[in-house]
């Protein structure tokens, strides 16, 4: 009898914490992707409000300058989604005309301003390959405390998120990139959190935003396609660390062959007043 493939699995440093945080705050607001992938790092971490309470998605979407678009654009959400807006501030509204959301630099500000600079944000913008992509999850895999790499990602080049067993074992297995059709098609900040690898490929598991995503699996070559979001604004990863382990993974990161920067994913982002 010939032995098995062997499989393997490797979770990130705090992503427990992260899935129980999600679960709980589920849905994400209307626009609040980015704002939503930074509250989840943030309580990851265990980063608090000054009163000792939850950081929330409209605690990092009024750091981040996040705008929302003054109509719902419910025929972009996923499929049994019906979006929110039970916005606990005032976000600011802007024309349907004009891209709202988390812009990348706006998301890394918010990150570092609301840990009182316990925590930084690192942005990377790319070249996106499989290879450059397992150098940021081996970076980010290398450290002992919570990170989260939160993934600006075109998902018109995903994977659905149902994937069947046995479309999951024929990628690991053979290779076979046939899965399930994107879910939706729009810009989107979700959370990278585990890899799974076999002897054809490796899938990275997502913990996303809206409750019928939930944790989904997109194969090395759809989540590097995504990251690049060709015909689309560019997209990158912000990688969420404690302030002390940022060097080493800015090095690391780098040495993979990525450069380090914030992108312009088209979101149009509110300017505080000082």
């Amino acid at each position: 009898m010939s032995a098995s493939p062997a499989l393997g699995f490797s979770l990130l440093p705090g992503a427990v914490e992260l899935l129980r945080v999600q679960a709980r705050e589920l849905p994400q607001r209307d626009d609040f992707c980015g704002a939503f992938c930074g509250a989840l790092a943030l309580e990851a971490a265990g980063v608090r409000a000054p009163g000792g309470g939850p950081l929330d998605q409209d605690d990092v979407a009024r750091a981040a300058g996040t705008t929302v678009s003054s109509v719902p654009h419910l025929s972009l959400l996923p499929a049994g989604e019906s979006g929110r807006r039970d916005y606990r501030i005032v976000p600011p509204f802007i024309g349907e005309d004009e891209e709202s959301g988390t812009s990348a630099p706006g998301l890394v500000r918010a990150i570092e301003e609301l840990s009182d600079g316990r925590l930084a944000a690192v942005p990377f913008d790319g070249p996106w390959s499989e290879s450059t992509l397992a150098g940021v999850f081996d970076a980010a895999l290398a450290l002992e405390r919570p990170v989260t790499l939160a993934v600006n990602v075109a998902t018109r080049h995903l994977w659905g998120a149902r994937a069947s067993a046995a479309q999951m074992l024929a990628y690991l297995l053979d290779g076979e990139l046939d899965g399930p059709p994107p879910d939706w098609d729009v810009g989107h900040f979700a959370c990278l959190i585990a890899r799974a690898s076999g002897p054809a490929g490796a899938l990275y598991a997502i913990a996303d935003t809206y409750a019928s995503l939930g944790v989904h699996v997109q194969p090395r070559e759809r989540l590097a396609l995504a990251l690049r979001r060709p015909d689309m604004a560019p997209g990158g990863v912000v990688a969420v660390v404690d302030s002390a382990d940022a060097p080493g993974l800015r090095e690391r990161a780098l040495a993979a062959g990525l450069h380090e920067g914030a992108w312009d994913n088209g979101s149009v982002a509110y300017e505080r007043q000082p």
